[in-house]
């Protein structure tokens, strides 16, 4: 590095053009007279000893009387220190601007517009660790590895998760082990085409990006109930209902836990037209007041606004994409139940678990 770059650098550091120029000067020549340092450098005689003082003041040199007044350096170490707290604080300064510009401020925002998928994967990460009931993912083997840890603690936490997977190119085919997907999820699909990525965490949150191959890099994230179950029917319809299971760990007994009602629905129709007695707990809200509520009785009704079942068949999803409830009877009185955002019900059911089947 030059004497001039030296001399520019000293001035961002907040001296003064002539105290750069005095002090670059003064430190080749170690001690010298105030005359002999104006003439080494561009600073005028007039203003040499001002010049000199406000060195002083700052800590850079020590002046002292010899016939005239004379200065020298002092140990740079005070100097070193103050440059790299400078330099330190630029740093810290030059990666808030890249944290800021990457990703807004989610607080104070319910769609947050971010420009990299490495932005959306972390919040995916914080939010899934953070899960209390559910979670519902779309993702590729290498994002899967990279959010394994969070869906693992979310799984050994009790929350539900359910994974599809999907490859980042037509060609891939590698998926985690069973023993992997057992460790972090509930049920685990396959959907053998290329998707965005999808995370939804307890009906509030959305991390979106668009897949691999996609020649535009964003994401959004989403704090939003009503933003989040548009997605929730994506997640269904697209990477959930026909595509083929690669891990289960529902079992065909009770007690047999949903978070979903509609996949409660399918599965208990068929059950109650063949006069079986079903123990159910519902866990979620009252819809009046938003009171957490827990209630166990025995289910014995369900509507929904589409086709019944033919022939003991499962009720197709679409059937059950308007409203849907049902019924349950309890010692203190019969209450309806419906699912993710239910407004005609008493009840918004988060989880409901199938206590016994008779």
């Amino acid at each position: 590095m030059d004497g001039d770059e030296l001399t520019e650098i000293l001035e961002d550091a907040g001296l003064s053009p002539y105290q750069s120029d005095a002090y670059v000067t003064l430190l080749g020549l170690g001690s010298a007279s105030a005359t002999d340092i104006a003439q080494a450098s561009d600073v005028p005689d007039p203003r040499i000893y001002d010049v000199l003082r406000g060195l002083e003041e700052a800590g850079y040199i020590e002046t002292y009387e010899q016939d005239s007044l004379h200065a020298r350096a002092h140990d740079p170490a005070n100097v070193l220190a103050d440059l790299r707290s400078r330099a330190t604080r630029f740093e810290t300064a030059a990666n808030e601007i890249e944290d800021r510009w990457s990703r807004p401020d989610l607080e104070e925002h319910k769609v947050s517009i971010v420009k990299r998928l490495d932005t959306v994967l972390a919040r995916a990460d914080e939010l899934i660790r953070s899960a209390t009931n559910q979670v519902q993912i779309g993702l590729t083997p290498a994002q899967f590895d990279e959010l394994s840890d969070a869906l693992t603690a979310a799984h050994e936490s009790g929350v539900d998760v359910k994974i599809c997977l999907f490859p980042l190119t037509t060609t891939e085919t590698d998926v985690p082990s069973r023993e992997s997907l057992a460790d972090a999820c509930t049920e685990a699909r396959y959907r053998n085409l290329p998707s965005p990525f999808v995370a939804l965490v307890d009906r509030s949150w959305t991390c979106f990006s668009p897949h691999g191959q996609s020649t535009n890099e964003y994401g959004v994230i989403v704090n939003d109930r009503t933003h989040t179950y548009v997605f929730h029917w994506y997640f269904l319809t697209c990477l959930w209902e026909i595509h083929d299971t690669i891990y289960s760990a529902r079992g065909d007994d009770p007690p047999i836990t949903y978070v979903d009602l509609r996949q409660c629905l399918r599965d208990v129709e068929p059950l109650l037209e063949d006069g079986a007695t079903i123990e159910a707990t519902v866990y979620g809200f009252e819809t009046d007041t938003g009171r957490e509520v827990t209630r166990r009785g025995t289910i014995t009704d369900l509507t929904y606004t589409g086709h019944s079942t033919v022939d003991g068949q499962q009720t197709a999803l679409f059937h059950l994409a308007g409203k849907a409830s049902l019924t349950l009877a309890t010692d203190d009185g019969t209450y309806t139940v419906g699912g993710w955002g239910a407004m005609l019900e008493d009840y918004e059911a988060t989880r409901i678990t199938i206590e016994s089947i008779d």
